[in-house]
């Protein structure tokens, strides 16, 4: 397991350790519950270096990259930030990736665990093309300050008032003496930002935010935390939600996918699926009440298997166990009773379970 920079100031928080595609993480720091409510009432800081990052340059990086994944890349901007997906020509899922376009460079933003994967995916179709791939884990990590409190502790950090970003945008500011790139907030945290930090400027960066964040009610924030945040939004994780048998579609990833743009991998599976108009499941949220259940958790219909718990949490926005699954197509009305496989009676609701 690939130990996180910060490994042992986290320690010194009292940290619990766990494992994320075979790098280090922060399960949480005693009190999922404080760092939660931080990150929805106030401001909590995440270390998210166990992310992977992937480095495309060369003249033709964004034509290459442009007929790879289902989104636009090509007629981005410069700093602009957009959310892709990576499918096989069968349209199963290989992986997604949040996408920076840079002056001299594409960044990929990738789950931890997936960036060889990847790699090894886009080197198949590179054959003439003036692209490059580097592997940037080492180089950059990724910070997220969560919560409504966020302008003000970046502004404190900064000593300049912080401006909001827009959807899919990015800034580069000086933070603690470092070159950061500001991103637009993550999909299940319409208050914060994601932080790009030079890996040699991590501990700095931190300390700066730690510090500043502090007269706001700044909480550092585990993973365990986090979960919980994304699935009440009703944000898949590959990994977790999506795998390698994943089509897009069936995972609410349309906003992953351009309608516009030319050809590439995959694109006629994404097609004839829109045309067809529906999958034959589709991810869902599920009530749970108090019923128990784990990831993989048959759903019933009576006798009949109609879908699969993915990610299970207990939501503090519900009162009770929700969950993501993916259920066939003919119950995905919302308030259609379905039962787990223990026997338990759980409800089809719409996403996300919370604004």
């Amino acid at each position: 397991m690939e130990p996180l920079s910060l490994h042992f100031l986290h320690e010194q928080a009292g940290a619990h350790f766990s494992n994320l595609g075979g790098r280090e993480a922060v399960a949480d720091y005693g009190d999922s519950e404080a760092e939660y409510r931080a990150a929805r009432e106030a401001v909590a800081l995440h270390d998210a270096s166990y992310r992977e990052t992937l480095r495309i340059t060369g003249e033709d990086r964004a034509s290459f990259l442009h007929g790879m994944v289902t989104q636009e890349v090509k007629g981005l901007a410069v700093g602009a930030v957009a959310y892709a997906a990576l499918i096989t020509a069968k349209g199963a899922m290989v992986a997604d990736a949040r996408l920076l376009k840079r002056e001299a460079d594409l960044l990929m933003d990738l789950e931890p665990g997936t960036g060889a994967k990847v790699r090894e995916f886009l080197d198949k179709y590179l054959i003439s093309e003036d692209a490059e791939l580097h592997e940037a884990t080492g180089e950059l990590a990724l910070l997220r300050l969560l919560g409504p409190r966020t302008p003000e502790v970046l502004a404190a950090a900064l000593g300049a008032p912080f401006e909001p970003l827009g959807a899919a945008q990015s800034r580069t500011v000086t933070l603690a003496g470092a070159p950061v790139g500001v991103l637009s907030p993550p999909p299940f945290e319409p208050h914060g930002v994601d932080l790009w930090v030079p890996r040699e400027a991590l501990e700095r960066v931190w300390g700066a935010l730690v510090a500043a964040g502090g007269p706001h009610g700044l909480k550092p924030l585990g993973f365990g935390a986090l979960e919980l945040l994304r699935v009440e939004a009703g944000v898949p994780r590959y990994g977790q939600d999506m795998v390698d048998t994943t089509i897009p579609l069936e995972a609410n990833l349309t906003s992953a996918i351009s309608y516009n743009k030319g050809c590439y991998i995959g694109q006629e599976v994404i097609a004839r699926a829109t045309f067809r108009g529906h999958m034959n499941r589709k991810l869902t949220g599920l009530l749970l009440g108090e019923a128990e259940a784990v990831p993989g958790t048959e759903l019933r219909k009576g006798e009949k298997k109609v879908g699969w718990l993915t990610s299970v949490v207990h939501s503090p926005a519900q009162g009770q166990r929700v969950a993501l699954g993916y259920v066939h197509r003919d119950h995905l009305d919302p308030g259609t009773e379905l039962t787990l496989a223990e026997g338990p009676t759980v409800k089809v609701a719409p996403l996300p379970f919370r604004p």
